[in-house]
């Protein structure tokens, strides 16, 4: 196969993959805590090197360009919310699902079940230093039934204290990992740790909640729009390439 037929091809794969990672943040714009991805290109002498591992194949791992995660907060939007919480510095809030799986986010739209857990929106239990939160917990203690969430009101202090008509029913940690590169994602706004034990518990000393307000997508969309367009723009030039080196 012709040289040149190699460089374009290799070139619009290269922007292939970043109108998906582009793409992708556009559609997140408006997703609470999501953290826009950025597409970056390797080494040409190691993809150059992949090429040879087998002759006529193009494998997965050969295109020159990966994709990272920027951290950066997002910005702030006040919800009026009691169950909607923003981190105003590092750190991500821990979910945990049924089958015990621990979870990043800084997502921060909690609801309450009927049983009086805090939750994420997508039923991942919010965890507290001791474990779950339930808003009921105290209440039931003293015997007071058929409560209702509607009844309560549920304050959030700025160190992470939960407190249910004034009574304190739990605290919410906000968690650090050593290095945000060892994080994966797995969905829009959250993320799992490849290495539990290098997360840390922050002080409190270290939090700043607000209650009622929620972080934003670290999108900005009129860059994004930009870039989508000159990406485009290079890969229908990498097609024209192309198309003249096959007539030739």
């Amino acid at each position: 196969m012709l040289k040149e037929l190699f460089t374009a091809a290799l070139g619009m794969q290269n922007q292939h993959t970043k109108l998906e990672v582009t793409a992708n943040n556009l559609a997140n714009a408006n997703t609470s805590g999501y953290k826009r991805s950025e597409a970056f290109e390797r080494n040409l002498i190691d993809a150059r090197a992949n090429f040879y591992n087998t002759p006529g194949d193009l494998e997965q791992n050969d295109p020159p360009i990966g994709s990272y995660v920027d951290y950066s907060a997002g910005s702030f939007n006040q919800t009026e919310n009691q169950l909607d919480v923003a981190i105003e510095n590092k750190g991500f809030f821990a979910l945990q699902d049924g089958e015990g799986k621990k979870f990043l986010t800084r997502a921060g739209r909690f609801k309450v079940t009927e049983d009086g857990t805090i939750t994420a929106m997508d039923g991942k239990t919010l965890l507290g230093k001791e474990g779950p939160i339930n808003v009921f917990q105290e209440f039931m203690e003293e015997g007071t039934a058929n409560m209702d969430v509607r009844s309560l009101e549920i304050r959030i202090n700025e160190k992470g204290q939960v407190y249910a008509n004034a009574k304190e029913v739990g605290s919410i940690p906000v968690f650090k990992p050593q290095d945000e590169k060892t994080l994966q994602r797995i969905s829009n706004s959250e993320f799992i740790a490849t290495n539990w034990s290098e997360i840390e518990e922050l002080d409190e000393s270290q939090i700043t909640l607000r209650q009622g307000w929620l972080e934003g997508s670290y999108v900005n969309v009129v860059n994004e729009m930009i870039e989508m367009i000159e990406l485009q723009r290079m890969f229908e030039a990498g097609s024209k390439v192309i198309k003249t080196n096959d007539d030739t």
